[in-house]
C-alpha cells in the first residue's frame, strides 16, 4: 500500500459520480453549528476525558441515517464500510467513527430539545436569500406516516383514545412495556385503507417545490385542520384537493388569496362539465406537491417511522422535510448552473 491510496480511491468515486461528494460542496452545513452548540453547550470540567465529537459532523450522520433508511448500528457499519460515506462526513482512515450509542444519544437530546423546527426555519432563510421560493403559488397537502401498529386490549385503545395511559402499564414491573408502547398515535381510515401514525402537512412552494413550512399532528386529524396554521401574509394563491374545499376554508382564506382548491361534488349534486375542466386545470399545478410526497417515500423512505411517540415523530418527519429540501435546493442550484 502506498500513502496516496485512499486519495486515489476517492478520486475515482468521484469520477464515478458520488452524489454525497455532491450534495456536500452545495450545502454550508456550517450553518447549522450555532443551534447545534446551543443544544450541547457543556460546562468545562477541567482537562481530561476524550473530546466530543463534532456536533456538525454527527448532523450530518442523521442526513445520512434518514436517506439511507439506517439503524444506528448499520450507520457505524457502513461509515466504517464506505469510503464515500467517510468524506461526507470530513473523516479519513486514522479518524474514530461514532458508535451506535453516540449516535443515538445525539438524535435523542436533539429531540429533547426540540430544536428540528428552528433548524428547518433557518435553513429556509438561506432558501429565500438565494430567491428560490417565489410565493407565487403555494400548495397545501398533507400525507401520512406510518407508526409501528400497537397489539393492545380493547380497555387499553379506549383508555389510549381518551388521553389516558392504562393504569396496569404504570405498574413498575411494566415500565419497560411502556417505553414500547406509543399512546399517541392514531388509527384512521382513508378510502378502503387503514392508517395508524401520524400526518404530514406541508406547504409547498409551486414554483420550486420546496416545503415552505410543516405541521405534524397525529393520523386522525383531518387536512384541513392545520390550514390556518399554514397560511400567512406571503401566500397569495393556494392550491389544494377537494379535501379543503368548503365554507368553513373559505371563511379562513383572507380575502388577499386566490382560492384554487378543488371543488368537490357531492351525491346530491355532482360536478358539471365546467367544474371538472376547473379541476384539471388547478391539478396541473397541485400535483406537484406529489412530487415532493414521492420523493420523500421513495429517496428516503420517509413515509414509515421506526420511532414511538409524538415528539420523536416531530423529530423525525421535521428532519425529513429539512433533508429533502436540502436535496432539492442542491437540485435547483446545479440545474440553474447548467441552463446559465
Amino acid at each position: 500500500m502506498s500513502l496516496f491510496d485512499e486519495e486515489i480511491r476517492l478520486m475515482k468515486l468521484s469520477k464515478l459520480g458520488d452524489s454525497l461528494e455532491v450534495l456536500n460542496q452545495a450545502i454550508d452545513w456550517e450553518i447549522f453549528r450555532p443551534i447545534l452548540n446551543k443544544v450541547f453547550k457543556k460546562e468545562h470540567k477541567g482537562l481530561g476525558g476524550r473530546p466530543p465529537y463534532d456536533y456538525v459532523m454527527l448532523y450530518k450522520i442523521l442526513v445520512l441515517q434518514r436517506v439511507y433508511n439506517l439503524s444506528d448500528e448499520q450507520t457505524e457499519y457502513q461509515i466504517n464500510d464506505r469510503m464515500s460515506f467517510m468524506r461526507f462526513l470530513d473523516l479519513t482512515l486514522e479518524d474514530r467513527v461514532p458508535d451506535a450509542k453516540t449516535i443515538w444519544l445525539f438524535r435523542d437530546t436533539l429531540t429533547k430539545a426540540e430544536v428540528i423546527y428552528e433548524m428547518f426555519k433557518l435553513f429556509n432563510k438561506e432558501l429565500e436569500k438565494a430567491k428560490l421560493i417565489t410565493h407565487t403559488g403555494t400548495i397545501v397537502d398533507a400525507s401520512f406516516v406510518e407508526a409501528p401498529r400497537q397489539h393492545n386490549h380493547h380497555d387499553e385503545t379506549e383508555d389510549i383514545k381518551k388521553g389516558k395511559v392504562p393504569e396496569e402499564w404504570k405498574k413498575p414491573e411494566n415500565k419497560n412495556k411502556l417505553c414500547q408502547k406509543d399512546t399517541d398515535a392514531r388509527y384512521t381510515r382513508k378510502g378502503n385503507k387503514t392508517h395508524y401514525g401520524y400526518k404530514n402537512h406541508i406547504k409547498a412552494d409551486a414554483d420550486s417545490k420546496l416545503i415552505e413550512d410543516y405541521r405534524v399532528t397525529t393520523a386522525s386529524v383531518h387536512d384541513s385542520q392545520m390550514l390556518s396554521s399554514l397560511i400567512d401574509e406571503k401566500v397569495r394563491v393556494i392550491y389544494a384537493d377537494s379535501a379543503y374545499w368548503g365554507k368553513p376554508v373559505e371563511m379562513l382564506l383572507p380575502e388577499t388569496v386566490e382560492n384554487r382548491i378543488h371543488i368537490r361534488g357531492t351525491k346530491e349534486q355532482a360536478l358539471n362539465e365546467e367544474q371538472k375542466e376547473e379541476n384539471r386545470q388547478k391539478s396541473k399545478v397541485r400535483c406537484r406537491v406529489e412530487h415532493i410526497f414521492g420523493f420523500i417515500a421513495g429517496r428516503m423512505h420517509g413515509s414509515s417511522l421506526r420511532s414511538i411517540g409524538i415528539k420523536r415523530a416531530e423529530f423525525n418527519i421535521g428532519l425529513t422535510n429539512l433533508i429533502y429540501n436540502i436535496y432539492r435546493y442542491e437540485t435547483l442550484t446545479r440545474t440553474s448552473k447548467v441552463s446559465g
